[in-house]
Formats: structure tokens, sequence, C-alpha cells
């Protein structure tokens, strides 16, 4: 086979790869942001505050763990989504676009997009492969979308 022996199918796939990669890549200006994101010790202090508060509140309604056993599980609960609610609002307040960073960082030549597409590239070469790795065993789970036959398909199949 010409091409280093690929078939003519994973030519396709893999000219595919690199054509949506670059689509990616024009659409990067208008579709791509970078986010702040907050990690580690600063979602724990948060998650530990919420906490807190819940817990101090509560008492004050005379609720208290001892009273309550399960008042941890549900100040947990609440510290989370009250965590995850600032984190979220944060994260989307602060977001910058690639012309942005690039500005930012003094990277006029672009090899912020070079890596980028390459990232790209890449991630989709291994989801295809991930993908080609699983269908294998997906066959039951194929067949459920087979059509129904017919019973005019069933009497032709007898004869």
């Amino acid at each position: 086979m010409p091409d280093g022996g690929k078939d003519p199918s994973a030519r396709l796939v893999s000219a595919g790869r690199v054509e949506v990669a670059d689509a990616l890549i024009q659409l990067l200006p208008r579709d791509a942001v970078f986010a702040l994101r907050l990690l580690g010790e600063s979602r724990s202090r948060l998650l530990e505050h919420f906490h807190a508060l819940i817990l101090a509140e509560l008492a004050k309604m005379r609720a208290t763990p001892e009273t309550h056993p399960m008042l941890g599980a549900f100040a947990e609960t609440h510290a989370l989504r009250l965590r995850d609610f600032v984190v979220s609002g944060v994260e989307i307040a602060h977001q910058f676009r690639i012309e942005e960073i690039e500005r930012l960082t003094g990277d006029s030549s672009g090899l912020l997009r070079v890596d980028v597409w390459d990232r790209l590239r890449s991630h989709i070469a291994d989801a295809e492969s991930q993908f080609q790795r699983q269908l294998i065993g997906m066959r039951d789970e194929i067949e459920a979308y087979r059509a129904p036959v017919s019973s005019v398909d069933r009497a032709s199949e007898d004869r």
C-alpha cells in the first residue's frame, strides 16, 4: 500500500484529524477562552469557610451536631454548593481571549496557537483510538439501534 502501508480509510481519518484541528485553530479567536481556575488550598479554604458558616447559622436555630446527628452531611453538601457557586462566578468573570493571552505573554510568533493545534491533533487521535478499542465491546449496544425486521422482510427471508 502507498502512504506507509495505510489503508485508504486510515488515510482519510488521519487527514480528517488534521483538517478538524486546522478548522478549530481558525475558530480559536472566537471560540476559545482561557479562564482563571481556582485549585487546591483555595478551594479547601472556601469549603471550610462555608462549612463553618452553615454550622454557625444552624446553631443560632438551636440545631447542632449533638441534637441533629446528620447535620454534618447537610453542612458539607451545602458548603460544596456555595463553594462551587463562588468558584464558578470568579472563573467565569475572568476569561481571556487568545489575542489577550498572546499580548500578555509577548507571543508574537503564534507559538501558543501551534501548541494548541498540536495538542488538539494529539487528543483527537487519542479519542479516535479509544473509541476504536471500545467499539469491539459495543456490539450488543450497536445492535439495539438496528431497524426492526418487518413481517414483509421476514417473509422474504423465509424463501
